[in-house]
C-alpha cells in the first residue's frame, strides 16, 4: 500500500523545528559531564548548519555516530547506567537533524526531542531543569502548530496568538496533572528499577586516600540542609559525623566491616539536646551523617557501632530525617580488647620516624596519654600550615607530611596525627563527614556544602572514652595560606561589597531551591496524607486515594472535552472575539437579538448610549467576515480583544 509523500520543510518551520530541538536538548547536556556537553551541543550546531539545503552525507552521519559512541566510552566506560543512556539520548538528538527534509521528519524530530527534557528529570529534578523542559514544551507546541499550518496550506496566526493557544492548550492539561502529583499513590519504591549513575556524585566514602578528597572539597554545591528546632550548637560543635575509618594499609583508610555490622552501645550523653530536621541531598550511596553523636537512628536508618549513620535505601532522591543528638559525657569508657587492637593497628614498614617520634613521647609523658594528645596539638599550632597545594604523598605519608611539608588540608593532618597516635600506643581513628554550615538568612536554616567535607580523630582516653581532636583547628590563623574559598572567588579580593552581595544572592537562590524541595521534591506519602486532613480526612488507603484520583481526572477530562468541543463550534478566533463582545454588552441589557444583523445591532447600541465605538468596529467586522475585505487580522483581532462598552449620554 503506498503512501502520500510528506511536503517538503520549508526554512521558518525547520527554524521552529530546530529550535525545539536545542531547547530539549539544553537540559540534558547541563546534567552530563563537560566534555561530553561540550561535544554533543557542537556537534549538534554543526549538523544543524550542514544540513540546512541539503542533507548530511550518509558516511558524515555514520562517522559521527562512531564518534559520539567513541566519546561517551572514555568519559563513561562501557558499564550502563542512567547518565550514560542519557548521554547516549543527547548524542542521537545532536545529529537527528542531519536527517530533516520533510514534514514527516520534522515531526519524527520533535517527538524524538521530548524524550531529552524528560531523561534529564532521571539526573534532577530541579526548578531550572523543570523551566527548561516546559520551555521545550511549549515550543515544540508551536512547532506542531506551525508544520500543521503548513500541512493544510493555511497561514499561520502572528506568534503572540499561537503562544495563546498552546497557553490554553497546558492549562487545560494543568488540572488534570495536578490532581496526578497530589492524589496518585506515593510508593516506597519505583515500580521499575532505575539503573544507578555511572558518574557518580562526588560525597562521603567508605574510605580516605591520599589525593581523593580534593575533588569533594571543590564542590560549592549543598550537601545537606539542617533546620533546628530550639538551640543552634555552637561552631566548635557543629561537626557532622559520617563514617569512621579504622583499618589502615599505609596509605589508605578504611571502614571495619565488623563495625559496621554491630550495633551501638549506649553513650552517655550530655545536658544539651539538638533537635534538627536534615534535607539530605541525593548521593547515589547510603550513608548519611548527624551531629555528633545522634541519640537514635530515625526510621529507615540504623547507626553502627561506631554511630555511623546508613540509610536503609539508596539516596538516590532528596531525603528529609528528623534527629536528635547529644555532645557525649562519657563515650564507650571500656573498649573491647578486639576493638583496642584493631585501632592501634599500624603496618610494619610504613613511616619508620613519626613511630621513632611517637616511642620518644611516650617515654618522655609516662602514662599521660593526655598530654601525647596536647603535646602534638601544640606542635602543629607552632609550626603546621594549612593549604590545599599539597603534593601527593610518597610511601612514608606520614613522615613526609610531619617532618618535610608540614602543610596540608585535613586529610594530611587527620591521618598523620591518628598514626602518631597508634604509634605512641594510644587507640586513635578517622572520623569524616563534614564541619560548620553557614547560616542562610532568608530561611532560618543551615545549609553545609559539600566542600565543608572534614576529616578529623577521635582517641581513646581512659575515663572518657572516645574524645573528638580536631589537629586541622589547631593550626594559627596566620598560617592558612590557600583555602577553598580562595580557589572559588569568595574571597575580598572583589570587595566587600561586591562579595556580600553576590553572597546573598546565593543565599536567595538557595532558599528558593529549598522551596522548591519542600514543595515538590520531598512530597511523600506522610504528606500527602497530611494534604487531605484540613478536610476532615485522616488517612486514605492506596484505593481510595486512586478512586479520589479517578474522580478528578473525570471531571478534568470532562471539562478538557468540554472546552475543546466549544472551540471546535467556533473555529474561528474573529468570531469567537466577536461574541465575547457580545456577552460583554449583553451584562447591561444590551445584548444583541438573534434577528438583529452586526451593524443594526451596533446602531440601537450608539442610539442608547452615543460615542460607544461599537458602529464602526462592526462595519470592520462585518466587511472582514463577510465582505471578504483586506484587514489586519492582529489588529481586528486586538480591538475586539480591547472594546469595553462605554455607556456616554442618554439623547
Amino acid at each position: 500500500m503506498s503512501t502520500l509523500p510528506s511536503s517538503p520543510l520549508g526554512a521558518h518551520a525547520r527554524g521552529w523545528v530546530l529550535l525545539t530541538a536545542a531547547l530539549s536538548l539544553l537540559p540534558l547536556l547541563l546534567q552530563l559531564p563537560g566534555v561530553l556537553a561540550g561535544v554533543f551541543g557542537a556537534t549538534a550546531l554543526i549538523v544543524a548548519g550542514l544540513s540546512w539545503h541539503r542533507p548530511a552525507p550518509l558516511l558524515l552521519r555514520l562517522l559521527l555516530v562512531a564518534t559520539m559512541l567513541v566519546t561517551i566510552y572514555w568519559q563513561m566506560g562501557a558499564t550502563p547506567g542512567r547518565d550514560s543512556g542519557c548521554a547516549l539520548l543527547a548524542a542521537m538528538l545532536a545529529i537527528k537533524s542531519s536527517e530533516l527534509r520533510t514534514l514527516r521528519d520534522a515531526r519524527s524530530l520533535l517527538g524524538f526531542a521530548l524524550f531529552a527534557p524528560f531523561a534529564a528529570f532521571l539526573l534532577d529534578q530541579g526548578p531550572i531543569t523543570l523551566l527548561l523542559a516546559t520551555a521545550a514544551v511549549i515550543c515544540a507546541l508551536l512547532a506542531l502548530q506551525r508544520l500543521a499550518d503548513d500541512d493544510a496550506g493555511v497561514t499561520a496566526l502572528p506568534p503572540a496568538a499561537q503562544l495563546r493557544t498552546v497557553g490554553k492548550l497546558m492549562l487545560l492539561a494543568l488540572p488534570l496533572a495536578l490532581s496526578a502529583f497530589w492524589l496518585v499513590p506515593r510508593l516506597g519504591s519505583p515500580l521499575w528499577g532505575i539503573p544507578d549513575r555511572v558518574v557518580s556524585r562526588p560525597g562521603l566514602s567508605d574510605s580516605m586516600e591520599p589525593g581523593a578528597w580534593i575533588d569533594l572539597m571543590a564542590d560549592d554545591s549543598p550537601a545537606l540542609r539542617a533546620q533546628f528546632f530550639g538551640p543552634v550548637p555552637p561552631a566548635d560543635q557543629r561537626y557532622w559525623r559520617g563514617p569512621v575509618l579504622t583499618r589502615f594499609d599505609g596509605r589508605s583508610w578504611t571502614r571495619s566491616n565488623r563495625q559496621q555490622r554491630t550495633a551501638p552501645t549506649a553513650f552517655q550523653a550530655g545536658d544539651v539536646r539538638w533537635d534538627y530536621l536534615i534535607e539530605y541531598e541525593a548521593s547515589d550511596d547510603r550513608q548519611l551523617v548527624a551531629l555528633d553523636l545522634p541519640l537514635a537512628a530515625p526510621a529507615d536508618s540504623q547507626l553502627d557501632a561506631d554511630y555511623s549513620l546508613s540509610s536503609n535505601r539508596t539516596l538516590t532522591a532528596l531525603t528529609r530525617w528528623r534527629m536528635q543528638s547529644a555532645p557525649p559525657r562519657s563515650f564507650q569508657s571500656q573498649l573491647p580488647e578486639r576493638l583496642r587492637q584493631q585501632t592501634l593497628q599500624l603496618p610494619a614498614g610504613f613511616n619508620p620516624r613519626t613511630l621513632a617520634l611517637a616511642k620518644q613521647w611516650r617515654t618522655e609523658a609516662g602514662q599521660d596519654d593526655a598530654a601525647i594528645v596536647q603535646r602534638s596539638l601544640e606542635w602543629i599550632h607552632r609550626e603546621f600550615a594549612y593549604t590545599l597545594s599539597t603534593p601527593l604523598a610518597g610511601r612514608h605519608g606520614a613522615d613526609e607530611f610531619l617532618f618535610d611539608q608540614k602543610a596540608g588540608f585535613c586529610e594530611h593532618f587527620s591521618s598523620a596525627f591518628v598514626v602518631l597516635m597508634r604509634g605512641a600506643g594510644i587507640p586513635a581513628r578517622v572520623v569524616t563527614g563534614y564541619a560548620g554550615g553557614v547560616r542562610n538568612r532568608y530561611g532560618d536554616y543551615w545549609v553545609v556544602r559539600k566542600m565543608d567535607a572534614h576529616a578529623w580523630a577521635e582517641v581513646w582516653l581512659a575515663g572518657r572514652g572516645w574524645v573528638r581532636v580536631d589537629p586541622t583547628a589547631a593550626v594559627a590563623p596566620e598560617r592558612i595560606y590557600d583555602t577553598l574559598e580562595d580557589r572559588l572567588g569568595q574571597g575580598n579580593a572583589g570587595g566587600l561589597d561586591l562579595a556580600g552581595r553576590w553572597e546573598s544572592f546565593k543565599q536567595l537562590g538557595d532558599w528558593m531551591r529549598r522551596g522548591w524541595n519542600t514543595a515538590f521534591l520531598s512530597f511523600d506519602a506522610n504528606r500527602q496524607q497530611q494534604l487531605l486532613r484540613p478536610f476532615g480526612i485522616e488517612r486514605l488507603t492506596p484505593s481510595q486515594l486512586i478512586a479520589l484520583f479517578a474522580g478528578f481526572a473525570v471531571l478534568a477530562l470532562g471539562l478538557m472535552a468540554w472546552l475543546l468541543a466549544r472551540g471546535e463550534r467556533q473555529r474561528d478566533p474573529l468570531l469567537r472575539a466577536w461574541h465575547r463582545l457580545d456577552r460583554r454588552y449583553a451584562r447591561l441589557g444590551l445584548g444583541r437579538e438573534p434577528y438583529e444583523s452586526a451593524n443594526d445591532w451596533a446602531r440601537r447600541v450608539e442610539l442608547s448610549h452615543p460615542g460607544s465605538g461599537l458602529l464602526i468596529l462592526s462595519q470592520r467586522f462585518t466587511d472582514a467576515r463577510y465582505a471578504g475585505a483586506q484587514f489586519d487580522p492582529v489588529s481586528l483581532l486586538a480591538d475586539l480583544h480591547r472594546h469595553r462598552p462605554r455607556p456616554g449620554a442618554r439623547p
